[in-house]
């Protein structure tokens, strides 16, 4: 950067031009603020160095001033190409700015360059991003020739938007598939909650050979092995990413420190806490304290909180959740209620939803049920399905049937087909010896014709996730496991006739 500074410091003094130089120079560093200087000193830029400096907004921002830049050129009559436009759609899609979009895509075409390969491609992806998936493929239709990175954009923007259908056609259409093609999919999965599917193609990919995961894929399919508890897969993934030392990446760290909370083994997430040290980020201690909340280390949990705030690191509202259910497991109330004072007095961080349910949960859980309903009828937004849930599971553990019909009540309205709140009424009626609404219910259940859902468990066998509910056949080993269990079963019983033989004789 001083040599740079010398070279504009000896053009001044001599006369001699290197603008173009240290232009281009600057923005290798970058120091766009400075290059953008130089720029505006030269009376008509040409094309090539307009483009550059542009790209570099686009990159880095601010993102409004590559529109700036275009008007100048437009104005001083340098007509754009297809490299002026590439940018200006990545640009338009971090501004999320559909109405600058649409006006760019017109200019493409009336500028020629429509079907320049690298300007289609920058138009599907922007249109992807920007959520009008619909435009995005009328531009990708329209394309004569569709590179790898078209396709990528375009599977990305529907799974963007939850059509996981969609991005499943066009990735098993395309005739070339790259890492980014694979990662898309695994994500997509992830984000919309289909955890099987996403770890499912993971698995798929490592046979792959050609195509080796990277760090963004690595921590795509992560929170997959955390949401499964599929432990054993998500510890062969580390030895993976730790051997091509993808653990200098924050992101794949962070997913492992969550997989590791969410499978049980807090100690190991624990560990990776403190080895990633000075490169935490909000994401981390968060990750962290709700790790321990979740684990019951509630002291562990708001010592963490704390430690937090004293490093200078300003919480959020993620930070608030970890930090109140920390207090709703350690059965501290008073700690609870501070917390929650202090989110908007203290921080700026006004309570959502979450907050309010965990602050129910807390009440609730401490036996404080009145509290916890005053709280539900004081809140600035409409208590949710979650909200009214808690409080009725509270009832139920305490056998407050006053409240409970009332919680009850209100989420028979927001989800009739739920048959679980039927039965958790049901059983506060049954614990309190009221059969009379015991049988009301199982009548109003039969006359609206709800049945329970059978519950369901997961098992990890090998690298595979199964999924299975009581008396299941699907798998194809199905004789077999019942064999094993049945020997099991009548080992278990033997083993209890001889136990109690033996007590019997004393």
């Amino acid at each position: 950067m001083n040599q740079l500074k010398q070279i504009h410091a000896h053009t001044l003094r001599n006369g001699t031009d290197f603008t173009n130089f240290l232009i281009s120079k600057l923005l290798e560093i970058p120091n766009i603020p400075y290059a953008h200087k130089l720029f505006d000193l030269i009376p008509q830029p040409d094309i090539f160095l307009s483009n550059k400096l542009i790209q570099a907004f686009s990159t880095h921002g601010p993102f409004h001033t590559c529109f700036t830049l275009y008007t100048q050129m437009c104005v001083n009559g340098c007509s754009p190409n297809q490299h002026t436009f590439t940018s200006l759609f990545a640009a338009s899609a971090k501004l999320k700015s559909p109405p600058h979009g649409v006006v760019l895509h017109a200019r493409l075409v009336k500028s020629g360059y429509e079907f320049d390969i690298y300007a289609s491609t920058a138009l599907v992806d922007m249109y992807a991003k920007l959520g009008l998936v619909c435009f995005a493929r009328k531009a990708f239709d329209k394309m004569v020739i569709r590179d790898v990175p078209a396709w990528n954009s375009l599977i990305a923007g529907y799974a963007r938007n939850g059509d996981m259908e969609g991005a499943v056609k066009l990735f098993d259409i395309m005739p070339v598939k790259n890492v980014v093609s694979w990662t898309a999919m695994i994500s997509g999965y992830s984000q919309n909650g289909r955890y099987g599917d996403s770890l499912k193609l993971f698995l798929e990919m490592e046979k792959m050979k050609n195509v080796p995961p990277n760090e963004v894929t690595i921590a795509s399919v992560l929170p997959a092995c955390a949401s499964l508890g599929s432990l054993k897969v998500g510890q062969r993934i580390e030895r993976y990413a730790r051997a091509r030392g993808y653990l200098k990446n924050l992101f794949v760290c962070n997913a492992l420190l969550e997989m590791y909370a969410r499978c049980g083994r807090i100690d190991k997430a624990l560990s990776i806490f403190v080895k990633i040290g000075a490169r935490r980020n909000l994401c981390s201690w968060n990750t962290m304290i709700m790790g321990l909340a979740v684990h019951g280390k509630s002291n562990e949990a708001l010592q963490l909180f704390h430690q937090m705030l004293g490093e200078g690191i300003l919480p959020d509202d993620v930070s608030f959740v970890g930090a109140i259910l920390a207090c709703t497991h350690g059965g501290m109330v008073k700690k609870g209620r501070a917390l929650f004072k202090s989110m908007k007095k203290d921080f700026s961080v006004t309570p959502k939803l979450e907050h309010y349910g965990c602050m129910v949960d807390l009440y609730g859980r401490a036996g404080e049920l009145l509290e916890a309903y005053n709280l539900i009828q004081t809140m600035p937004m409409k208590p949710d399905s979650v909200v009214w849930g808690t409080l009725l599971g509270a009832c139920s553990f305490h056998n407050n049937v006053e409240l409970a019909e009332i919680a009850a009540e209100r989420l028979y309205k927001l989800e009739p087909w739920n048959p679980g709140n039927y039965v958790i009424l049901s059983n506060i009626y049954a614990n309190t010896g009221r059969w009379d609404g015991v049988a009301r219910l199982r009548k109003m259940m039969k006359g609206s014709q709800i049945i329970k859902a059978a519950a369901y468990s997961f098992i990890e066998e090998g690298s595979q996730v199964y999924k299975f509910i009581v008396d299941d056949r699907s798998h194809p080993r199905s004789n077999e496991i019942y064999w094993i269990l049945n020997e099991v079963s009548t080992k278990m019983k033997e083993h209890h006739d001889d136990a109690s033989i033996l007590e019997c004789l004393g």
